[in-house]
């Protein structure tokens, strides 16, 4: 029976410490636990490997070394009965193009820097996806405060509605009609706990937490009209910068490699001949001969890749410029509905206000009162939800743009 008891304690502990809870922690800390995500962390290692590659591109070839044996008779195995028969040491090196090195390794370092800018981008995009899961977290909370309000005030509109069956009013059917919208509460409550749940999986995701922080202050960037303000542009600048070292790989091609041989052999002297020792050398060098089969077809292809990567320069130009211009506009829209229903909020309370001073002279019922402050109650919620659009649309249009 122990023994079962700590195994239950155990499992209760580890299934404790798998819940997702709520952490305080301020953004910047936030932040710092954003940079190591495994998709940024994977993007440096993929940009230190290009520049370790582009050190190895200048670097020669291992040279080879060679041992062996000349003229070696086969029925009369011996060093020393046949003339030619000598041992050989040799070692070659290859020298390839230099002008081909350097490209490869200018690849190498160009390729480096768009995965720097790529990792610069989508640290940009996550840290906007954060601050829209804050926001959303934040609206969750005050929707869910509001709907409780709401189910208070219904409990509320109940006892008043009650009263006025009691005293002869023709209002039982306002009892059905406030069961519907506490049922609609109820749902509300229900919703907000699936998307509290789903959102809390996101957080986890990006920052491996559930933070309680609320989001940072916000300010839309404004763009200066230049496209290599935007993230993505910087990246497809990059990959045009890699296409045009490309080229210069390509045109390399026609230059020669140079190769060079040294040889030491020795001959065993013999009953009718001398031993001796002897040195050969040997230049060799590439001549360009099938330039149209190779070297021109690799040029051509260099050149559209380079043609390619300007090409998908401009898309990606058009699509920032679309993106922000949509994100724009739903910053604005978002700003004009939150006045929108700021008055709409102003307007009912005047409402409430004419409603409490006909209610205080005798004369009206206290129910259009509370249906009042319940319609308040739903706007606000409406503008929580325009709250965390703006924000998770000011965060994502900031995005785009470099910050520095």
């Amino acid at each position: 029976m122990p023994t079962t008891i700590r195994i239950l304690q155990a499992a209760a502990l580890v299934a404790i410490t798998l819940l997702p809870a709520a952490h305080a922690q301020s953004f910047d800390e936030l932040e710092i636990r954003l940079a190591d995500h495994p998709t940024l962390s994977a993007l440096g290692y993929d940009a230190e490997a290009s520049r370790e590659r582009a050190r190895a591109a200048t670097a020669l070839p291992d040279p080879v070394v060679s041992i062996g044996i000349n003229n070696f008779p086969i029925y009369d195995p011996s060093f020393t009965s046949y003339l030619p028969t000598n041992k050989a040491i040799g070692v070659r090196q290859q020298f390839p193009s230099l002008a081909g090195r350097e490209a490869r390794a200018g690849e190498a370092r160009a390729i480096s820097l768009q995965t720097d800018a790529a990792r610069d981008a989508r640290f940009a995009i996550l840290r906007a996806e954060l601050i829209a899961l804050l926001a959303e977290k934040q609206r969750i909370e005050s929707q869910r405060i509001l709907a409780d309000a709401r189910d208070a005030k219904y409990d509320e509109l109940t006892g008043v509605v009650e009263a006025e069956i009691d005293a002869g009013r023709p209002a039982v059917y306002r009892l059905a009609e406030i069961e519907g919208e506490r049922a609609e509460v109820s749902r509300t409550l229900v919703d907000l706990e699936r998307q509290d749940a789903e959102i809390d999986a996101q957080l986890m995701d990006l920052v491996g937490l559930v933070p309680n922080t609320p989001i940072p202050p916000l300010q839309m960037k404004e763009w200066s009209g230049a496209a290599l303000d935007f993230y993505a542009v910087r990246v497809a600048d990059a990959a045009v910068r890699v296409t045009e070292f490309g080229i210069d790989e390509a045109r390399s091609e026609w230059k020669p490699e140079w190769g060079a041989q040294l040889t030491y052999q020795q001959r065993d002297a013999g009953q009718t001949f001398a031993g001796d020792d002897w040195v050969s050398g040997t230049i060799t060098f590439t001549v360009p001969l099938w330039a149209k089969q190779k070297q021109e077809p690799r040029l051509r292809a260099a050149r559209a890749e380079r043609a390619g990567a300007e090409q998908r320069y401009q898309a990606a130009a058009r699509s920032a410029f679309a993106r922000y211009t949509s994100l724009a506009a739903a910053i604005k829209s978002s700003e004009t509905s939150l006045d929108i229903l700021e008055r709409e909020i102003g307007a009912v309370e005047d409402e409430i206000d004419a409603q409490l001073n006909i209610y205080e002279s005798g004369v009206g019922g206290y129910a259009p009162i509370i249906d009042g402050e319940i319609a308040v109650l739903k706007l606000r919620a409406q503008i929580e939800t325009e709250k965390a659009l703006k924000a998770a649309s000011i965060a994502r249009l900031n995005a785009l743009l470099v910050t520095s």
